[in-house]
């Protein structure tokens, strides 16, 4: 596939390759094994006004993949820009579009954080295709001039009993583990999930945060004339290459995992030695615009830069510093191979630039300049072989209205209600039922995985597992922190995308919202099957519409995020899951609230409403094996006044412990909470039945949004009271911690700590 002379030929060709492909228009050229459609072929042609060079069509192949272009969900995502306030905007610094959002935190600091997918790679080759998604979002928060400070990760799997699911799960989890750990970034949260939907295609979504002062930020762009494009990092290998277009931009087939090359190595100690690298650049003042290299390797990092700058550039391949000097250009152009960053670094820099990466022994080379032509050019052993104008390459690449069709099954699976299944009847039916949820896959004990985790490193986490949101200290003088937490619900979603979505953010805000933080931004991951399938689309775009508009509602922007389509093997998609990142901030993190108390005499109230709504619930799904129904209703204006009365209550030190009601409901919450530090609680049904109308079972089993359980100081009631009052917002005392070490729900059953725990940690250590 190559117009380009062998490696092993003379430096002086006879003919041009742009010559070349004019003169010789009939020249069959292979674009279907690389994942372009005829159409999109004959429109790069009309682009070029000839056929590509190999090279440009390695280079088109890649940047117009669904995963590099997002050329089927553009025309949805464009709502996240267009459904927006003020409110929304005032402390954004930098929106969708750059590698990370960034947000002004106070106090002269920033936060930048983005949630990324690397899921096809991770079924292929578990363990280096979780490592390399930690490194690749790293790389993200490097190239905005930030310091990583922490990685979250959210899984999803196969049923937890299958083969598969056995080799797939320790090598993803070791993955990240060891890319983190080497790092020295601590893992402060996320999920881990397990459906038999998710067998051939798991989840593997990786959230990096970093900090920054608001004069290091760095933007990727090429701007001026005459100025020097710099590549440094990890050599150039075959490893990673075509892994953009080939793995996350098509369905795998029945025939399991044998995409194995196109995935990515990783090497976190030459990550680490980048990381101080670039900090040293940006503090010197070296660099005038930096891009890491992932997806699409350098075909990416120079058609962006030069397309978000003065749009012109020149490199030549011949300076790439390579690990196998047989790889010919297309895959110099194509290769993902990690650990590598390219600067656009100013002439009179260029040898304090050098001076830095010397010092680091971070391997450097000069590849070409900035221009003024609005191309991109590129040579080879003294050929052009890419002539192109970068816009055409990384901005103005197919868009496709894809169709949607409103799921011909969708109606049925609605109409069947779980309302309708049987539910406990008795106190003793009841604690069988709360033993079988605490102690199934989902809502289990995954300290298996998350002990594999460093979760301290660095000294500045405040909150992690198993509390409801991971939280850092950012400035120690100040207090000043973040929190954040990643949701996602793919039952919900499959009975109503819209709502679905707009509960995964809901989660995500609640959970920021109960340590004491005020919710900020977002960043989502959005995985679904293949946009060929106009059901997938529906779903896709119902989704992104729900979580557009719970955004504005909320008054909280999305800053970036990531969509991973083909997630499907055959014609079976996965549940669609938008997994939503949700950060928010703290002025001072001493005063951040934990999910479980940790003294007796503690009073619990419950914050919010119960409605029958087991519909998709964890209990339906363990308890009866069904999906069916409508998920609960999410009210986010409610949503907001729950965030803002948790802020102003943690703010004024009136909580012990906080904890949102989501999965499980009220058992789960009272069960992790009597087991976050041993301490017993006694609860109360009785006043919650008669006041919402419900059932014992489903006091304890709804999943009902806009609800937190709090446990309050005796001392701090009154005070308590009188705050929920005044916002309005239903409270209802159900409950007080105990010295013994037993959950009790009186006229009910009764649990020791040593039953709970039983349960909850036999989950997933039995697999």
């Amino acid at each position: 596939m190559t117009d380009t002379t062998a490696a092993t030929a003379p430096a002086s060709p006879v003919v041009d390759s742009v010559d070349n492909a004019r003169a010789t228009p009939e020249k069959e050229q292979p674009y279907d094994a690389l994942g372009l459609k005829p159409d999109e072929y004959e429109q790069i042609k009309q682009i070029l006004g000839r056929r590509p060079t190999s090279g440009e069509l390695a280079m088109y192949s890649v940047m117009w993949s669904e995963h590099c272009s997002y050329k089927s969900s553009k025309v949805w995502l464009r709502q996240f820009g267009q459904k927006v306030s003020p409110e929304m905007t005032k402390d954004l610094m930098v929106g969708m579009g750059e590698n990370a959002g960034v947000i002004d935190i106070g106090e002269g600091w920033a936060v930048t954080f983005k949630i990324e997918s690397h899921n096809h790679p991770s079924y292929i080759e578990p363990f280096q295709g979780a490592a390399t998604g930690v490194g690749g979002i790293v790389r993200d928060i490097i190239s905005m001039g930030a310091r990583p400070v922490a990685v979250m990760d959210a899984l999803r799997f196969g049923a937890v009993d299958h083969p598969d699911t056995a080799r797939v799960l320790p090598g993803v989890v070791s993955g990240i583990s060891f890319y983190a750990n080497c790092l020295g970034l601590p893992n402060i949260g996320g999920e881990t999930w397990f459906d038999p939907v998710y067998q051939a295609n798991p989840l593997v979504n990786a959230l990096a945060v970093g900090v920054l002062r608001h004069e290091d930020l760095h933007l990727a762009n090429a701007r001026g004339a005459g100025n020097k494009v710099v590549l440094f990092g990890a050599r150039t290998g075959g490893d990673g290459i075509g892994g953009a277009s080939i793995l996350a931009s098509d369905t795998f087939s029945e025939g399991g995992p044998t995409k194995r090359p196109a995935v990515q190595v990783g090497d976190p100690f030459a990550e680490k030695v980048l990381i101080e690298c670039c900090l040293e650049l940006f503090q010197g003042d070296l660099v005038e615009g930096i891009q890491d290299l992932g997806a699409a390797g350098i075909s990416c990092a120079t058609s962006e830069l030069a397309s978000n700058g003065d749009g012109g550039m020149q490199v030549s391949l011949d300076d790439v510093l390579l690990r196998d000097p047989s790889l010919t250009a297309e895959e110099i152009l194509m290769s993902e191979s990690q650990e590598r960053m390219m600067a656009i670094v100013r002439p009179e820099k260029l040898e304090g630039f050098l001076a830095v990466t010397s010092k680091w022994d971070v391997e450097t080379s000069v590849l070409g300049e900035v221009t003024d032509t609005g191309r991109l050019i590129i040579t080879w052993r003294g050929e052009t072989i890419v002539d192109v104008d970068p816009r055409t390459v990384a901005v103005d690449g197919p868009v496709y209205n894809r169709p949607i069709a409103y799921p011909s099954w969708i109606d049925g699976v609605q109409a069947d209600s779980a309302a309708a299944l049987a539910r406990p009847a008795d106190g003793t039916e009841l604690r069988e039922q709360v033993l079988r949820l605490l102690g199934s896959a989902n809502l289990g004990d995954t300290s298996v995985i998350t002990s594999q985790y460093d979760k301290y490193v660095m000294g500045n986490t405040a909150l992690s597992y198993p509390d409801d949101a991971g939280m850092v200290r950012v400035d120690e003088s100040s207090g000043l922190g973040f929190a954040v937490a990643t949701d996602a619900n793919g039952r919900y979603c499959y009975l109503d995308p819209y709502q679905g979505a707009q509960l995964a953010l809901a989660e995500a805000y609640r959970n920021v919202a109960t340590t004491g933080a005020k919710p900020a931004a977002v960043s989502d991951c959005l995985n679904f099957g293949s946009p060929e399938n106009p059901e997938v689309m529906w779903q896709f775009s119902k989704a992104v519409e729900g979580l557009a508009d719970g955004c504005l509602e909320l008054g909280i922007p999305v800053t970036g995020g990531n969509v991973s389509f083909y997630n499907q093997t055959g014609d079976v998609p996965i549940h669609p899951t938008p997994v939503v990142a949700v950060l928010g901030t703290i002025d001072d993190v001493a005063r951040r609230v934990p999910s479980g108390w940790q003294d007796p005499g503690d009073n619990l109230y419950l914050l919010g409403t119960t409605a029958l709504e087991l519909d998709g619930s964890a209990w339906a799904g363990v308890i009866h094996d069904h999906l069916g129904g409508r998920p609960p209703a999410v009210d986010l204006a409610r949503e907001k006044e729950l965030g803002e009365l948790l802020a102003a209550g943690a703010h004024e030190g009136l909580f012990n412990a906080a904890h949102d009601l989501s999965d499980g409901g009220l058992a789960t919450a009272l069960a992790e909470g009597v087991l976050r530090f041993g301490v017993g609680a006694r609860a109360w049904l009785d006043d919650l039945i008669a006041r919402d109308g419900v059932d014992a079972a489903t006091a304890l089993f709804s999943e009902s949004t806009g609800r937190v359980l709090v446990a309050v100081p005796r001392e701090e009631d009154v005070k308590f009271t009188r705050l929920c009052e005044g916002r309005g917002y239903p409270v209802l005392r159900i409950g007080v911690t105990d010295s013994e070490p037993t959950l009790e729900v009186q006229g009910q059953f009764s649990l020791s700590v040593d039953e709970l725990r039983g349960a909850h940690t036999s989950a997933l250590a039995r697999f």
